[in-house]
């Protein structure tokens, strides 16, 4: 039996501390959702770095070891870092993670190089002008050894060149991650999100009231939540907190690419109907309808169709072209 800590710090994650080969927690920690890390040597949480405590997974983690018989402690850290911080921590790692990748790329390349060199060896030993095998002949079964080598060589030389290929476009797809992460629209969703999580944990810590239906009466029959208290109540807190700092950092970064020009700051307030709006597929849509989060429109269809319809967020509209009328309003 093994004396185990579990840790959560807001740099590293959930990890546990004190395990070995051959324990048997290997079995258990799997089966509550934890993963073997293998550069830490560790067990752990996986995407846990920089999130709050999974208290219950970590709580069936105790449990199940404690049944086995080991000796377990739980060291948990609330706090967090400032999200910009965070942020420059994730972006050092891709970067890491994206050179990494290149310089394995660049490895696998010269090993298809050299594969490729072989197999263009092996071709040329084979006999010229596509000799046939000759069946009973002296040279017959160097002739099976040759083919056989080079379509070996071929397969070789095949396989180490889409290794190649795919480290490659592996380590692109790493190092475009940062713009793909601070794409205005991807960081307008994310404000958004945020917003909606942390409604959710406010009304969960606050309680709410919830109408389930009205009577013919007209009497309302509701269900009510009652204010969260105990650890729960703590839990919603530290989440609200953080997710707090995560919300006043996109929206800063929000802002200034609204500044900059490289997002549009489109609203109810900015779009009426009539108006002409563009989507990031740069087709051109008619405003039919103006709403709080959107705008209904219509595009024409193809070969002279119907009108297709639909509806298009404010933060995946890429351009604007507003009516005369609603220019004479707005001045």
């Amino acid at each position: 039996m093994a004396t185990i800590t579990i840790t959560h710090t807001p740099t590293d994650g959930t990890l546990v501390d004190g395990t070995s080969r051959g324990d048997g927690t290997n079995t258990i920690l799997k089966s509550v959702g934890f993963r073997w890390f293998r550069t830490l040597g560790m067990w752990g949480v996986p995407n846990s770095r920089d999130h709050q405590p999974n208290r219950y997974k970590i709580e069936q983690a105790r449990r199940a070891l404690a049944d086995a018989g080991h000796d377990v402690t739980v060291e948990l850290d609330t706090s967090f870092r400032d999200t910009a911080t965070v942020e420059a921590d994730k972006a050092a790692r891709q970067q890491d993670r994206a050179d990494a990748l290149d310089a394995k790329a660049d490895r696998h390349r010269r090993r298809a190089d050299d594969a490729w060199d072989a197999d263009r060896r092996a071709t040329a030993a084979l006999p010229p002008g596509g000799e046939p095998i000759k069946i009973g002949h002296h040279n017959e079964r160097r002739h099976r050894r040759a083919i056989d080598n080079a379509h070996a060589k071929l397969g070789q030389a095949i396989a180490a060149e889409n290794q190649a290929t795919d480290t490659a476009r592996r380590a692109d797809i790493a190092a475009d991650a940062g713009a793909r992460r601070h794409n205005p629209r991807t960081v307008a969703n994310r404000i958004d999100t945020l917003e909606a999580d942390q409604r959710r944990d406010e009304r969960a810590r606050d309680g709410h009231t919830r109408t389930l239906y009205t009577t013919s009466s007209g009497q309302k029959v509701c269900d009510e939540t009652p204010p969260a208290t105990g650890s729960y109540r703590e839990q919603l807190d530290a989440r609200i907190a953080q997710r707090a700092d995560q919300i006043a950092h996109w929206k800063q970064v929000r802002a200034d690419q609204i500044a900059s020009g490289e997002a549009g700051n489109y609203s109810p307030a900015t779009i009426a109907k009539g108006d002409q709006v563009r989507s990031r597929f740069d087709d051109w849509c008619t405003v039919l309808r103006v709403n709080k989060k959107s705008v209904s429109v219509e595009t024409p269809a193809p070969f002279g169709g119907r009108m297709i319809r639909g509806t298009l967020p404010y933060q995946s509209i890429t351009g604007h072209r507003p009516t005369t009328t609603h220019l004479d309003e707005t001045g």
